[in-house]
């Protein structure tokens, strides 16, 4: 039976996944790689790294099912946004990759603002933050120009092992949306924006759509790996709109909710892009000609490991919700704000710091728990009603994802706070999934991605809002709103003692 293989390229490990024809997972693969931290602040990456992990994932699969070299037809990718790769003219690494999660850029994007301000949104329907590339480029700009002299490729980190696959370098409009570099809705490279930081149009691969075919594995790997015939390699597109293929979520009705380290809530947008000015992302899609938005809160499950590892370190996280469920919603009148490492979403507040509110005498680890729960959730209802007011979205169910799936009590929570059915995935493949589904429809295999989605995408039921508990959450979320505005200036002023 034929095979695609969903190449996952994370911040600290390249997953594989590999599916057949009926949508059925047939083996798993992953290559753990390390994060280098030269200064503080700074997050970096060997792209060799990416390629040794490349080969531990076909020959794991190699070795795990008899006929991978035989059957596999197609490769795409998913890849981490933003972090950026320099090749001289020779096409080699000329440093380590600087990754999304680097905060040294503070001045560039600074500049970048003051440079384009309001322009900036509405050529990139994005405001400059420390994880983009383009404050990345500029930094090499003016702290590496030896560097920079040498630079002839600019490239993310999914297009770079593309690159080494097939000798092609391409860029999927859904990751190039993450560059500050394109003109989301022309889906061209802005000429103003690569003019004013002199940054040459040649350096940047050309744009092709997610499900578009860059090449076909070069013959010395194919050679290498054993591959009996040539193998199709399709662009992918960024990790989270792979996730949202992942997910299904390819109409406007339907959002998703992500919970791992960081939270995100996802919708997807149609022909015409809303004005969500700055206060939302909004990137290309990896379907065609249509676009996803999405908030972020930066400690989502952080909030709720760092709350466990601080206080119940002895416990397992079903130990430390297993009381959950017998408190009320409010948690008896506490709240908590999970902004211990700042917040983005609707804030950009990187100096803002969390709280517990209304702290007393009968509250209980319990009641903690709870609250932690409910002001994560919290935090990415933000961002679903900034969806709901300036778009005029309505969600008539929401697919839940990572740690957030995994505890009913939590899905109940978050039924209820969004005020909409809750679903979650029978087989939850994340990022990966999305990439193979792509090479699926590249390979023709599916009309489009959601004839694809048919096959490849389950979903189980996970929890239905409770109206009691929908509008006592009304109010209480009501509260939880004036936290921020109640606490941001006393916050800022702790972090300078």
């Amino acid at each position: 039976m034929a095979y695609v293989l969903g190449l996952d390229l994370g911040t600290s490990s390249l997953k594989g996944l590999l599916m057949n024809e009926k949508g059925e997972s047939c083996g798993t693969a992953t290559a753990d790689y390390p994060l280098l931290h030269p200064a503080s602040g700074y997050s970096e990456q060997d792209p060799a790294e990416w390629i040794r992990a490349c080969e531990i994932v076909f020959e794991t699969l190699k070795a795990a099912v008899p006929d991978f070299t035989e059957e596999l037809q197609g490769i795409s990718f998913s890849g981490q946004m933003h972090s950026l790769v320099v090749l001289n003219d020779e096409q080699e690494v000329l440093r380590p990759a600087i990754l999304w999660n680097d905060v040294r850029t503070s001045a560039q994007c600074a500049k970048i603002m003051a440079t384009f301000g309001d322009d900036l949104l509405a050529i990139t329907q994005n405001i400059a933050l420390e994880g983009f590339t383009l404050p990345k480029i500029l930094w090499i700009q003016e702290n590496e120009p030896e560097i920079w002299q040498e630079v002839r490729h600019l490239l993310l980190p999914k297009d770079y092992l593309g690159f080494w696959l097939t000798g092609q370098q391409h860029m999927d409009y859904s990751d190039a949306a993450g560059t500050l570099l394109l003109d989301v809705a022309k889906k061209e490279w802005s000429t103003e924006i690569l003019n004013q930081f002199a940054i040459p149009a040649t350096y940047l691969p050309p744009l092709i759509d997610s499900q578009g075919k860059t090449g076909v594995i070069r013959p010395a790997l194919r050679q290498h790996f054993g591959f009996k015939h040539e193998v199709q390699v399709f662009a992918g597109g960024a990790d989270n709109a792979c996730a949202a293929i992942g997910a299904g979520i390819l109409e406007v009705e339907t959002g998703m909710v992500s919970i791992g380290t960081s939270g995100v809530f996802l919708s997807y947008e149609d022909t015409k892009i809303p004005h969500y000015a700055g206060q939302l992302h909004l990137f290309n899609h990896g379907i065609k000609d249509r676009y996803y938005s999405m908030g972020v809160t930066l400690a989502a499950g952080h909030s709720l490991s760092w709350f466990k590892e601080t206080f119940a370190k002895d416990l397992s996280f079903e130990e430390l919700l297993a009381g959950v469920g017998n408190i009320g919603p409010g948690a008896n009148g506490l709240l908590f704000t999970p902004y211990i490492v700042g917040e983005r979403t609707p804030h950009v507040d990187s100096r803002v710091r969390g709280s517990f509110i209304g702290i007393d005498t009968t509250h209980t680890l319990s009641h903690f728990s709870r609250a932690v729960l409910e002001g994560i959730t919290f935090s990415l209802k933000d961002s679903q009603q900034l969806m709901e007011t300036i778009a005029g979205k309505t969600f008539d169910k929401i697919i839940s994802v990572g740690g957030g799936a995994k505890n009913p009590e939590w899905l109940q929570i978050q039924a209820d706070i969004f005020g909409t059915e809750i679903l979650c995935l029978e087989v939850e493949e994340g990022p990966g999934l999305g990439a193979a589904m792509l090479a699926a429809t590249g390979l023709g295999w599916f009309e489009n991605l959601q004839e694809s989605s048919d096959t490849f995408v389950s979903y189980k039921k996970g929890a239905s809002p409770i109206p009691a508990n929908v509008e006592k959450y009304e109010t209480v979320y009501g509260l939880y709103r004036q936290a921020y505005d109640a606490t941001r200036d006393l916050t800022h002023s702790l972090n300078h003692l």
